[in-house]
């Protein structure tokens, strides 16, 4: 991951011996809005709502895996839902997805359609090494769009700084912005490494099809090794 790497603590090996995640970095370029990203969220989000219910969500197996991590750790997943979760239910109650830019729009198409919680940063924002941990009483952490979030329980990735990301949401300090042209995205695995690889795949597809994405660098993370691809 460009020099950097990502540390995996024992508190998360505990709860979840079988994560996996793909660190996607790639030189990228931003828009605002990209039409032909929007006829397949826009056609994607058509079919969903006919082929789920609500009820169903979070049985979805990647969601259901970040359910479980989250009730291990002592955090309510109901009160704090998983990003991909939240999505979902946004489609089954009828309301809008925000249009946020090519970028953030596109990750949220991958976690609409595969179930994965992703992070998406600003690369050059991030200082230093990633670790996953598990949030503490009383740390700073500001939600993008949200203000405050109470991590405590959280599974979340901290740099040399600080917290930049959660299941539930990423931090202001490292979001992708207009300005972004270097990319991480991490597509965690709480439920194993199933599906991981054609997430991927299908992540990188989206990243050449609609950020000239270049570049490109994939290793995956478990609890006891590295491997790299791309």
């Amino acid at each position: 991951m460009q020099n950097r790497k990502i540390i995996i603590s024992e508190k998360i090996r505990e709860v979840c011996p079988e994560f996996h995640v793909a660190a996607i970095t790639c030189d990228v370029r931003n828009n605002s809005h990209n039409s032909g990203l929007w006829q397949e969220i826009n056609a994607f989000c058509s079919q969903f709502s006919t082929t789920y219910k609500m009820e169903d969500i979070n049985q979805r197996p990647a969601i259901y895996a970040t359910r479980q991590a989250y009730k291990k750790l002592g955090k309510d997943p109901n009160r704090y839902r998983p990003s991909a979760e939240a999505l979902c239910r946004r489609i089954l109650k009828g309301q809008e997805l925000y249009q946020i830019d090519a970028l953030v729009d596109l990750i949220n198409l991958v976690s609409l359609h595969t179930g994965y919680s992703i992070g998406g940063f600003d690369l050059a924002k991030i200082q230093g090494n990633l670790m996953l941990g598990v949030g503490e009483s009383g740390e700073q952490f500001e939600a993008i769009g949200r203000g405050l979030l109470n991590i405590e329980g959280l599974p979340v990735y901290r740099d040399a700084v600080g917290g930049i990301g959660t299941p539930t949401s990423d931090e202001e300090r490292t979001k992708i912005t207009s300005e972004t042209i270097k990319l991480l995205m991490l597509i965690n695995g709480y439920s194993g490494k199933e599906c991981l690889q054609e997430a991927t795949d299908y992540s990188v597809e989206l990243l050449k099809k609609y950020a000239e994405a270049r570049n490109i660098k994939v290793e995956w993370y478990t609890t006891n090794s590295v491997t790299s691809s791309y």
